[in-house]
């Protein structure tokens, strides 16, 4: 099975495709563009002076909710990369009660391995799909045995009602194919999964000592069969998947996922400023310490082993990101500072900023809520104005009680509209519910005036 080649997408294009869904921050989509379009260069480098090159690992500096944690999704997504999102301050030192460092990599294997089970499942959809018609016309029609040569006269009976058992076989696979039979109810055997459990060493599992116990279990134990009925429609799905289970070879789909985690994998460590305790002085500072100086091999490059095989850390992209507001990069220890080359400060968003993250993403909040409630058949409409004032809103509280990024737009957003949400499907004022500036400031102003209020509610 042929590893799937790295999306060659120039930092430009990268810039432009991150440019959908977060506003603002050039700086950081320029050096994580970078980083992406170096990996890809990479792999263009003869094979020598290719395991030389490391990747520029960044730390992104920034408030809560200006974009970090968005911009590593979105890199992870354009590039189908394997990814995953960790917070550093879950991991401590052995001795304190947390998770290992080495779990991040596990959890990372996992990812990748149902990326690409996904991949080839979707590859033998279609011959799994019509695998699983046959085994339900066997169901509902059982095969007759042909008789290829009669040797007599009277074995042409025998040939006659196998070949009207083909005819009625394919009338109803064109049935089943087109839906007809889909709510006809159907009884069939399948598979049982076991129910395999178990917690031993402590807070340590067998996955943590890279040990696939329920492969192993799963080898050990005969498949079970169970009885299922079920409408035909459902019976597709289910046998759809187990015929897709035998066509796939999971032994190569463990192999490219180790080889993609290795080569494409991303990994975002959240909130590295809460272990930068400087090192100084004894309680928690020292485990702090202790979290960087576990975390320092991995990003270094080290061996992992996992339950699909061992995984080599040297050229997986690690993205850090934390606020430090108390903190400083710098008072991260020497050698993990030296691992993350690329640091880059992400800007406090401003009223302008709001104003676009409600209306221009893909993912605009408002457009969010334009398509719920026109489930219910209701056409919500923002005035200009009512979108300066909320942006307004959102950048008042954000310096006076807690500056929480783009999140603030989400709190005000409830607030405005919690009444219209509650009432939309009992009483419907009218098909169209315009929001003006006015009625933003009578429902919010209020709140926003009063520190309290706004502490908790906003």
């Amino acid at each position: 099975m042929k590893n799937k080649p790295m999306k060659a997408l120039t930092p430009s294009q990268i810039v432009n495709e991150l440019d959908k869904y977060i506003i603002g921050q050039t700086e950081a989509k320029r050096a994580v563009a970078i980083a992406l379009r170096n990996r890809w260069r990479r792999q263009q480098i003869p094979d020598q002076l290719r395991e030389e090159i490391l990747p520029n690992n960044i730390i992104l500096i920034g408030p809560t909710g200006v974009g970090k944690t968005e911009i590593a999704r979105r890199l992870a997504k354009l590039a189908e990369a394997p990814f995953v999102k960790v917070e550093a301050s879950k991991f401590t030192e052995v001795g304190y009660v947390g998770r290992d460092v080495e779990s991040m990599i596990r959890d990372l294997a996992d990812y990748a391995v149902n990326m690409v089970k996904s991949e080839k499942t979707a590859e033998v959809q279609s011959k799994a799909e019509e695998l699983a018609y046959e085994r339900i016309l066997d169901f509902l029609i059982p095969p007759v045995k042909k008789v290829h040569a009669p040797e007599n006269p009277d074995d042409n009976n025998v040939n006659n009602e196998a070949y009207q058992n083909q005819k009625t076989r394919e009338w109803m696979k064109q049935k089943l194919i087109n839906g007809e039979l889909d709510n006809k109810m159907i009884e069939f055997d399948a598979n049982a999964q076991n129910a395999i459990g178990m917690q031993v060493l402590g807070p340590f599992g067998l996955d943590d000592l890279g040990i696939n116990f329920q492969e192993i279990m799963g080898n050990m134990m005969p498949k079970k069969k169970k009885k299922r009925k079920t409408p035909i429609s459902e019976a597709k799905v289910i046998i759809t998947q187990e015929e897709a289970q035998k066509l796939i070879d999971m032994d190569a789909v463990q192999k490219e996922a180790i080889d993609r985690v290795q080569e494409s994998g991303i990994i975002f460590i959240d909130e590295i400023d809460k272990v930068a305790g400087g090192g100084k002085g004894a309680g928690p500072d020292v485990s702090r310490e202790g979290v960087q100086r576990d975390l320092l091999p991995i990003v270094e490059g080290s061996n992992v082993n996992t339950k699909y095989g061992v995984v080599k850390t040297d050229h997986i992209l690690f993205i850090a990101s934390g606020a430090f507001h108390v903190s400083k990069p710098s008072d991260l220890i020497p050698e993990l500072q030296g691992r993350f080359p690329i640091r880059v400060e992400l800007k406090s968003l401003s009223q302008e900023d709001f104003i676009k993250i409600l209306t221009m993403p893909e993912n605009a909040l408002l457009k969010q809520y334009y398509a719920l409630l026109e489930t219910e058949g209701v056409k919500l409409e923002f005035t200009q104005d009512a979108i300066k004032e909320i942006a307004r809103i959102a950048s008042e509280v954000n310096d006076q009680v807690e500056n929480i990024g783009a999140r603030r737009l989400h709190t005000i957003l409830t607030s405005l509209l919690d009444e219209i949400l509650f009432d939309v499907p009992d009483k419907v004022p009218s098909e169209k519910v315009k929001i003006s500036a006015k009625i933003v400031k009578q429902k919010l102003d209020s709140i926003v005036k009063n520190r309290d209020l706004s502490k908790f509610i906003l």
